[in-house]
């Protein structure tokens, strides 16, 4: 929402605008960091808030600078609740308040490093689990990356993506392979791999559901081959032909499974090698 005032030297209107601030509670620090730069930064004030008021000689600027300040300390004053609030109050600028609300919620430099530690231990044994589908793995990875990022601990995106490669279910062993061997995968990004792994999930859910089928269809069949079969050795014999289908028919899915990851690993290659080509 703006408001407009004018300027008697010129006559022009003037707006300010005041963007929406989210309020930090005590919990979900790192998040609320997130947005509290980027309102920062949307009204440039983030390198005042991060590295506090420049002096300067010159009066005008020394008065815009302090103006500017008391803008970013408004809007972390706005940005908290009332304990928090009560926390900041004696701040003087809006540097100040920014690292009163810091060392609060992150602690200071020795507690920061060993809650680093401890969220790169827990990114070190991230592992997928078997049923568990490729978008909630994803976001399980970015969780903790975000988290380590917010305690100011560089994580590139190439390491990310070789983590995600290296810890995923036995399932994705083929299109694992794929990338691997691309030996592309500085040039990977996050979501890249993503929706490759989301297309060879569809693939494998779809192959697992044929073999299921095709077990299913086959039993029927068999067990009527059985039953037609009369007489002392016919019924032997009727059984002995009905396992041979049933071991037959195993074998057409076993062969129709290695078809169908044959073709997600060429698919999986070409995909690789057409985003490589784009870049």
């Amino acid at each position: 929402m703006a408001t407009c005032s004018s300027t008697a030297p010129e006559g022009a209107p003037v707006c300010l605008s005041q963007p929406s601030v989210p309020v930090f509670t005590g919990q979900e620090y790192g998040r609320w960091n997130v947005r509290m730069k980027t309102v920062f930064r949307s009204q440039e004030l983030w390198d005042l808030v991060e590295n506090g008021v420049t002096e300067s000689k010159d009066e005008a600027v020394e008065r815009e600078n302090r103006k500017r300040d008391a803008k970013a300390l408004c809007l972390i004053q706005q940005a908290v609740d009332g304990p928090n609030l009560d926390r900041i109050a004696e701040a003087k600028s809006a540097h100040d308040a920014w690292e009163i609300l810091r060392k609060h919620c992150l602690g200071t430099s020795k507690v920061l490093s060993v809650r680093i530690q401890a969220l790169r231990q827990d990114f070190e044994t991230l592992q997928m689990g078997d049923d568990e589908g490729v978008q909630a793995y994803i976001s399980r990875v970015i969780t903790i990356t975000n988290q380590i990022k917010a305690l100011g601990h560089k994580l590139k995106e190439p390491e990310v993506v070789s983590k995600v490669l290296q810890s995923l279910a036995p399932k994705f062993d083929w299109v694992a392979v794929a990338i691997e061997e691309s030996k592309e995968i500085a040039k990977l990004t996050l979501d890249d791999l993503c929706g490759t792994l989301q297309a060879h999930e569809v693939r494998v859910n779809r192959a697992a559901g044929k073999i299921v089928e095709k077990a299913l269809t086959s039993r029927p069949s068999t067990q009527s081959q059985t039953t037609t079969k009369v007489g002392g050795s016919g019924a032997h014999g009727g059984a002995g032909r009905g396992r041979g289908e049933i071991i037959r028919d195993a074998g057409e899915v076993e062969a129709e499974a290695d078809e169908e990851g044959a073709s997600i690993i060429k698919v999986t290659s070409s995909v690789i090698t057409a985003r490589n080509s784009a870049t």
